[in-house]
């Protein structure tokens, strides 16, 4: 059956006898449920959605409006002071600052420092414990996933009665007292070696997830046709594990800087010297400690204008070479 519309407004029903019976315009129109009754039936997905987009503008997009307004008034938190208007100042003070390319640096040192305990060695240990049976690989996951489950703080606490200069590391590496966080040339290594270790068995654990989603059939076919173990890893198995590999280059580079940071913030304080800050540690004390809030509103505009470029590029990346496993 189907409708044939009459030039004259009215509408033709035509069914398999032939018959057709003729049905005005207007009775179909009255037909159909009107606008707000069809509006009000597609609005609970929406509602739905209500409370989750009210967190989003309340603690994500109000507070950088706030802050892009802040960022052009020189203030120092106290609600009896007042704001002055500066224009672009706090920007041309951002760029200028003596510390800002040395903490842009260490930045970017704990960036690729992070980067093979973020992916070459997770990727490594994830395809070693893969073949394990169920029960070996979750007790082996839970453990190297432990150290990202203890909070920040306490880490930090625990690092520094090891790192102590009478403390185990330096009796089991026969150092005598040298004080690891205390001397320009390791303070950064140990931040990053702790940070490295606690973020291990996260990368494992989201690298273990991406295998888990490959499906067995590709190496099977490959084995089938005489492709060895190492072969079946590095032009398969590795190919289909590229877009969580960008994931985690992405994490790497966006968070290494907040991963950082509390262990900054409890053991070096960025220092000595500001060896071992970084950018996000430098902004929180222009914010907090001098209370120069528009100085610091205006480092974290530019600093988050600087990783969305950064991010849009990679995940520019990740969408022109991952490969879907459908």
């Amino acid at each position: 059956m189907f409708v044939e519309v009459a030039p004259s407004g009215a509408a033709r029903i035509s069914g398999g006898g032939g018959a057709a019976v003729a049905i005005p315009a207007q009775r179909i129109q009255a037909a159909r449920p009107p606008l707000a009754r069809r509006a009000l039936g597609a609005l609970p997905p929406y509602l739905y959605l209500l409370p989750g987009l009210a967190c989003l503008v309340l603690w994500t997009y109000k507070p950088i409006v706030e802050a892009v307004q802040l960022s052009f008034f020189r203030w120092n938190l106290l609600p009896t002071s007042p704001k002055t208007y500066v224009g672009l100042e706090n920007y041309r003070r951002v760029f200028t600052l003596p510390q800002l390319r040395g903490a842009a640096e260490n930045t970017l040192w704990y960036m690729l420092g992070l980067i093979p305990f973020s992916i070459i060695l997770p990727t490594a240990i994830a395809l070693g414990i893969r073949n394990l049976g169920d029960r070996s690989r979750a007790t082996y996951r839970a453990l190297i996933f432990l150290p990202m489950l203890m909070a920040p703080v306490a880490t930090a606490a625990v690092w520094r009665w090891l790192l102590d200069p009478k403390g185990i590391v330096n009796h089991t590496l026969g150092l005598g007292s040298y004080n690891w966080l205390r001397e320009e040339r390791t303070a950064l290594l140990a931040i990053l070696g702790i940070c490295a270790w606690q973020i291990l068995g996260f990368a494992t654990l989201v690298i273990s997830a991406g295998l888990t989603g490959i499906s067995a059939d590709y190496a099977e076919a490959a084995e089938m046709d005489g492709a060895s173990r190492w072969q079946v890893t590095r032009w398969v198995t590795l190919p289909l594990l590229r877009s969580t590999l960008l994931f985690m280059l992405l994490m790497t580079v966006l968070l290494s800087g907040q991963w950082t940071f509390p262990l900054l913030d409890v053991l070096t304080q960025g220092g000595p010297a500001d060896s071992s800050t970084n950018i996000y540690y430098l902004l929180w004390e222009y914010g907090f400690r001098s209370l120069d809030s528009g100085l610091a509103s205006a480092a974290g505009i530019a600093f988050f204008a600087v990783f969305a470029v950064v991010a849009a590029f990679l995940v520019k990346l990740a969408d022109r070479y991952s490969f879907a496993d459908n």
